[in-house]
């Protein structure tokens, strides 16, 4: 890993929320449901498309690199869901409308590994050409009725909408708001592909097989074959390969006190406490850390909203010479893990 690759995070989240009490109390969710969740709220919005959302917090993250729309080079947008037309490349409405034109745009479709997928490109393009300007990097995400239902079309995970975005770009000024990227390692297991897809048949067009995304079906469906406990024990498995990798890459001992902490997916508490917690564990001595309680989880967009709060006025804000590990997992399946520290 190249020293001196920096990136500045940003995310926007609506500012319309939707509390998991009121979720209750509608029934749209059950009580048992609420409680493995744990989280209080999710972000709504109730007129942004995803492409627009990842456009606000592009120009927060340019704002905050002190970089200028015009002299980026590349642009890589990732989602999960809907991005509001049919037919059409909202990598190149990203572009456009963060100032970024003069930049290839290019989608990234990896789940919600996507925004992962979007720093290892940028940082394949900036090892490559040396000379390269900054990568702009968005995911933008937007869970809307009647398409997609946050609280039920899965099991264990509720949806809230978000825009997040990194410029990554090799030394040079940097902001106050930058972070240093130690590593970044990826691993999948392609074979999980089938957790998502519908065994029955492919389908002509989206929403054939119903009017709203039901992943309960599909997991259900692969549970009912595999058994529940060999799925975990393979998921548990491979983070903690990916984390301890990720800390080998970047030169830390899995006991280094500088590791402030390792954030986790936003996938809910018990998904913390059965699976990432105790693969975390395993590895290192920083604590396994969950932002997810007022916001879900946020498709493509966990893992920059994540380092985002690294350079925040949180809890969790790293001090001078920190690191911190930030996990990011998608449908397929392919898991990464990002070491960033603080200058």
């Amino acid at each position: 890993m190249p020293a001196d690759i920096f990136l500045t995070p940003a995310d926007w989240l609506p500012p319309t929320v939707v509390k998991a009490a009121d979720a209750l109390a509608d029934g749209l969710v059950t009580h048992d449901e609420a409680r493995a969740m744990g989280y209080e709220r999710l972000p709504v919005s109730a007129a942004g498309s995803a492409p627009e959302l990842a456009v606000r917090a592009g120009r927060a993250a340019l704002a905050r690199a002190g970089t200028r729309p015009e002299a980026v080079r590349t642009v890589l947008h990732a989602w999960t869901y809907y991005q509001g037309h049919d037919f059409w490349s909202p990598a190149h409405y990203v572009a456009r409308h963060t100032g970024a034109t003069s930049a290839v745009p290019v989608g990234i479709q990896q789940m919600c590994n996507g925004g992962a997928a979007g720093l290892e490109v940028a940082l394949a393009r900036l090892v490559a050409e040396p000379d390269h300007g900054p990568v702009l990097v968005t995911t933008g995400d937007r869970f809307g009725a009647p398409g997609f239902d946050r609280w039920g079309s899965d099991y264990g995970v509720w949806y809230g909408d978000s825009g997040t975005a990194a410029v990554l770009a090799r030394g040079g000024e940097r902001t106050d708001h930058a972070l240093a990227l130690r590593a970044l390692v990826t691993e999948a297991a392609p074979e999980l592909e089938v957790v998502h897809r519908d065994l029955d048949r492919f389908q002509e067009a989206a929403h054939a097989a119903g009017p709203t995304v039901d992943v309960r079906r599909t997991k259900k469906a692969f549970l009912t074959g595999t058994g529940r406990e060999p799925f975990v024990a393979q998921l548990r498995e491979t983070t903690s390969r990916v984390v301890a990798g990720a800390l080998a890459q970047a030169r830390l001992a899995p006991e280094d006190r500088s590791v402030r902490a390792v954030l986790l997916p936003r996938l809910g508490t018990a998904t913390a406490r059965e699976i990432y917690g105790p693969a975390v564990a395993a590895v290192t001595e920083a604590p396994a850390v969950d932002l997810g309680c007022d916001t879900g989880h946020l498709g493509a967009g966990d893992l920059l909203s994540n380092l985002a709060a690294l350079r925040g006025s949180g809890r969790w804000s790293l001090r001078a010479g920190e690191h911190a590990v930030v996990l990011s997992a998608g449908a397929g399946f392919t898991w990464s893990g990002v070491v960033v520290q603080r200058p």
